[in-house]
């Protein structure tokens, strides 16, 4: 089938068909175009979105939890689909829209010069036919006169009124009419017979032509628009098999979670290694009357009442102790208390907290997990530097060998501070080892059911932290300078302890228990002869609130102990010593605690 023959006829229609043909063409280059934007736009939708729900720095830790892992994994699937969206979207604008928009120009410019051409072909087959409607007018013309001609002489030839030069003048006329009539008839002939064949030609030859360009044009406009949707397919489908993967990778990373596993991590990450705290003890009133030597009736002590989350060691009221005095009365003004209790708050947060070698500072089982992990550390650290020495005596054997190598006595230095290193790494090996065989030793004196009291320090200084805190205001000179030595001792430590990063540590004292505190000594029932410090209630203003952020078992003298996340008042501030005076909120029992193991919240006034 031909639209030279079958639609010989249609030229406009088959004009306007085209026309039409080659706008779909582009508008569906637009739909590819607008895809392309779309797919480069989703692409980069999902790169930010995988980058605003990446895991933070301080969100490291949380991340060993299988959900969290595979969260991340989904993440970094999601990241990779975004990737093949971007791949989709340059090969639709490399491989489909750029070839479309050159098609569409080619065939916009065969179409004018196809329709160029049928136009004039038209164009001379109209004047053709022009020439012989004009041609046959003046056959017509010609003819009708020469009939007229014929007419008027035979009239006058029959007429015998006329004259013979009347009647000659007729014949002549007639004679050029008839002639002229002759030549009008050969010349409309010859017309016809020209227009015949241009027609023939036109509607059989060249129109078919031009109509069989624009049948292949459109036909290939069709073709090209079926290659260009099947190239589309091919292109998404070349991809699909990765997001197939990405999307196994996400229900692989899904099957992975694991609630069991994740259960044996926090109780990992979280166990401190104490044991829970034992039965409440009856608190029996009438033993606690006492009688003066004179027999009299005395105001009977009333017992503090302990929480037993924590373990029943001595305990400090808040009654008559005095505002402690700092270094010449540097932190005496309520100023210098705020800055310090900033100062409080930021080494809390984490900006300066010291923590010690042996971490002994932490909880039990927190204290073996972080030792163990620092000997895998030392332990590979020997594993590559051993590697790195092993390499360097290959290489001295085969300089030795083959001296046109290299020298064998310049890797005698290297190989000397490859001994010093593993040599070093040796010695922090068996200190940690050290360290973590005395911290299985603690751990299992703490899981036993009677615990002793710590013993004082190895420099023959009790673990009383209230001697060093609480003075007397008629010490005079000796005091002070006691105050100011102390003073010195802690803020040196404490800017020893700012250089440090690491888990918050028990503050260790500096004092004996030479000063006096002026309390009187009672022993609490079922306390098991543990001495308690109890005075007059003379209660001072609290400076704020504090929170517990670990438990702590109180050792030392004049310490309180506390559970992890108990509310307490602060009375009196760290002064640079590692202690922070408390008081319970439901007892007026009062105490000292490790700053490092509170959180504090100053009130605004």
């Amino acid at each position: 089938m031909s639209w030279g023959t079958e639609l010989w006829d249609q030229y406009e229609n088959l004009s306007l068909h085209t026309q039409k043909g080659i706008e779909f063409l582009e508008r569906y280059g637009h739909f590819i175009r607008d895809r392309c934007a779309i797919e480069v736009e989703y692409a980069a939708k999902l790169r930010r979105l995988v980058k605003s729900y990446q895991p933070k720095k301080k969100e490291e830790e949380d991340y060993q939890y299988s959900p969290c892992r595979a969260f991340k994994m989904e993440l970094n699937e999601v990241n990779d689909q975004a990737g093949q969206r971007e791949v989709i979207a340059e090969n639709l604008q490399a491989n489909v829209l750029r070839e479309l928009n050159i098609l569409v120009k080619d065939f916009k410019e065969d179409r004018k010069k196809h329709l160029q051409e049928g136009a004039r072909l038209m164009a001379n087959l109209t004047g053709q036919i022009g020439n012989l409607e004009r041609a046959r007018k003046a056959y017509e013309k010609a003819f009708r006169e020469a009939e007229r001609a014929v007419e008027n002489y035979q009239r006058a030839d029959a007429d015998l009124n006329l004259s013979r030069a009347e009647v000659e003048k007729q014949r002549m006329n007639m004679t050029l009419k008839t002639q002229q009539s002759e030549e009008a008839k050969t010349e409309y002939a010859n017309q016809l017979q020209k227009t015949n064949d241009m027609q023939t030609l036109h509607y059989h030859t060249a129109m078919p032509e031009v109509f069989q360009h624009l049948q292949e044009l459109d036909e290939k406009r069709i073709k090209n628009m079926r290659n260009y949707m099947l190239k589309s397919v091919e292109i998404e489908r070349a991809v699909a098999p990765i997001i197939a993967q990405c999307l196994d990778g996400i229900e692989k990373a899904a099957n992975e979670i694991n609630e069991k596993k994740d259960t044996l991590l926090v109780i990992e990450r979280y166990k401190s290694g104490f044991q829970p705290p034992g039965d409440f003890p009856f608190e029996d009133l009438s033993v606690a009357k006492t009688y003066d030597s004179n027999s009299q009736l005395s105001q009977p002590v009333m017992q503090p009442i302990h929480n037993h989350h924590l373990t029943a060691k001595g305990t400090v009221s808040g009654s008559k102790i005095k505002k402690r005095v700092g270094l010449f009365g540097i932190f005496s003004s309520n100023k210098k208390l705020i800055e310090v209790g900033i100062a409080l708050k930021n080494n809390v947060a984490g900006y300066g907290d010291g923590a010690k070698e042996d971490c002994s500072d932490l909880p039990p089982n927190q204290r073996k997990k972080r030792l163990q992990q620092r000997l895998d550390e030392i332990q590979a650290k020997i594993q590559q530097e051993t590697a790195a020495r092993d390499g360097l005596m290959k290489m001295k054997g085969v300089y030795e060998q083959n001296p046109a190598l290299g020298d064998p006595m310049s890797i005698e230095g290297q190989l000397n501070q490859s001994s010093n290193k593993l040599d070093k790494l040796g010695a922090e090996l068996a200190k940690f080892q050290g360290y973590l065989e005395e911290a299985m030793r603690a751990g299992i004196s703490l899981s036993s059911p009677s615990q002793a009291p710590r013993k004082p320090t190895s420099n023959g200084s009790a673990t009383r932290p209230l001697s060093s805190r609480r003075s007397s205001h008629s010490g005079g000179e000796e005091s002070l300078s006691r105050s100011a030595s102390d003073s010195s001792v802690s803020n040196t430590n404490t800017n020893q302890s700012m250089h440090k990063k690491s888990a918050p540590g028990t503050p260790q004292p500096t004092h004996g228990p030479e000063s006096g505190l002026g309390e009187s000594r009672t022993s609490l029932p079922g306390s098991g002869g543990e001495e308690y410090y109890v005075d007059e209630i003379d209660a001072q203003p609290p400076l704020g609130t504090c929170r517990a952020l670990y438990p702590f078992d109180a050792t030392s003298e004049g310490s309180i102990p506390m559970y992890d996340g108990e509310e307490l008042y602060m009375i009196e501030l760290d002064q640079g010593d590692g202690w922070t005076r408390v008081r319970r909120i439901s007892q007026p029992i009062e105490g000292f605690v490790p700053t490092s193991y509170i959180e504090c919240h100053l009130y605004n006034t």
